[in-house]
């Protein structure tokens, strides 16, 4: 199938088409009796979802799995930063799929191996990392049966579990996933020092730390403040607790890092609105740190429920926005004014707010519908 996908009139047909609706094109015949449309229309959506989540694979040669592999990849974004983190000799990603988290973590090593068993994928991430000029052992085979006869050491194995059952929904739990992480955690230590396994955003870490035992790292991904994935790094020579890191990739904001036990510990003191509201990002809030957040930066939360903090002075390098605020009252505001409009432990939605209030939606200015301790409350920035 690549090899006529890769016939020069078939590959202008896929790029004179890349803005063509797909649902529309899947109804004519393909005009190439080589190729049907079916596998015209798969290259065509590759093309799309590598203009944002891959821009590294739009060349010349590159050959796109089904959209199931395209979501289930991690974005180019997302596999830089771990690049930039994993080093060593031997490297190997046992559910390589269509290799974007390969790609990428592998730069760092000398020893390459990827084990998939989709025989058709792992076929088009071989010819792709050949396009590329990359090499890697490719072993078409089932994780478990890899691990059953494999005698080899590495210094970083590295797995994304498949996040669906059998039915095609979405599961979050380590022992739903496939293959099972509690089943062969202490299998995978067996052959490499580190191991680390992409998880998805939606995990607990509390349940994490309490079922990975040899967990000493979680790491929590966000880009432009959402949050697209967790990534656990396991070692059988843990010491010490657990250290999180919150990262907002293409925000501009700092990382936030603690030790997983901190928040317990942790206090916040309670105000009014001062002249400073401070919205965590989304990593810090996944993390759940809502008082050692308080606690580091010296902020006062506005509510046990609201996280949202508030100082007079203005705190430099907080993990999220700051915006100057006044608190004002309902009547103050003015119908069809423009605003974004943020809802923090409030009844209303942002679009019942916009609909109640007769706002537009936009524009450089906030409101904010929130609870204080004393009840209710609408900031304003000012």
């Amino acid at each position: 199938m690549g090899n006529k996908l890769l016939n020069k009139e078939i590959q202008e047909y896929i790029n004179a088409n890349l803005k063509t609706d797909l649902h529309a094109l899947l109804l004519k015949k393909s005009p190439f009796p080589e190729v049907s449309m079916q596998e015209i229309v798969q290259q065509i959506k590759g093309k799309q979802v590598a203009q944002k989540k891959f821009p590294f694979l739009l060349n010349d040669g590159i050959i796109f799995p089904p959209q199931l592999n395209l979501e289930q990849s991690s974005s180019e974004k997302t596999a830089r930063y771990k690049s930039e983190i994993l080093h060593g000799k031997k490297f190997i990603d046992l559910t390589s799929g269509f290799g974007i988290d390969a790609y990428y973590l592998s730069q760092n090593f000398e020893d390459i191996t990827l084990v998939e068993q989709n025989t058709e994928l792992l076929e088009t991430v071989q010819h792709n990392w050949t396009v590329l000029g990359r090499k890697a052992a490719f072993v078409n085979q089932k994780l478990e049966d890899f691990l059953q006869y494999n005698k080899e050491i590495f210094d970083v194995i590295y797995l994304d579990p498949a996040r669906r059952d059998t039915h095609k929904n979405k599961v979050f739990l380590l022992e739903d996933l496939s293959p099972d992480i509690l089943e062969i955690q202490e299998k995978l230590l067996a052959f490499s020092d580190k191991v680390v396994i992409k998880l998805s955003p939606l995990i607990d870490l509390t349940y994490l730390v309490s079922v990975l035992p040899d967990v000493f790292r979680i790491d929590i991904i966000a880009v432009k403040n959402d949050v697209k994935e967790v990534v656990v790094f396991l070692s059988k020579d843990k010491s010490g607790e657990v250290f999180c890191n919150c990262i907002n990739l293409e925000s501009g904001e700092p990382d936030f890092n603690f030790k997983f036990n901190k928040e317990k510990n942790a206090l916040s003191a309670y105000s009014e609105p001062e002249k400073f509201i401070y919205i965590p990002n989304h990593s810090v809030l996944k993390a759940g740190i809502f008082n050692l957040i308080s606690e580091r930066f010296a902020l006062k939360k506005l509510h046990p429920n609201t996280h949202l903090y508030t100082s007079h002075d203005k705190v430099e390098g907080f993990p999220g926005r700051m915006l100057e605020m006044e608190v004002i009252e309902a009547k103050q505001v003015k119908k069809k004014s423009q605003y974004n409009i943020i809802s923090k432990n409030h009844p209303l939605t942002p679009e019942q707010i916009r609909k109640k209030y007769s706002l537009k939606d936009g524009g450089e200015n906030y409101l904010i519908f929130t609870q204080s301790v004393k009840g209710k409350i609408i900031l304003k920035s000012v």
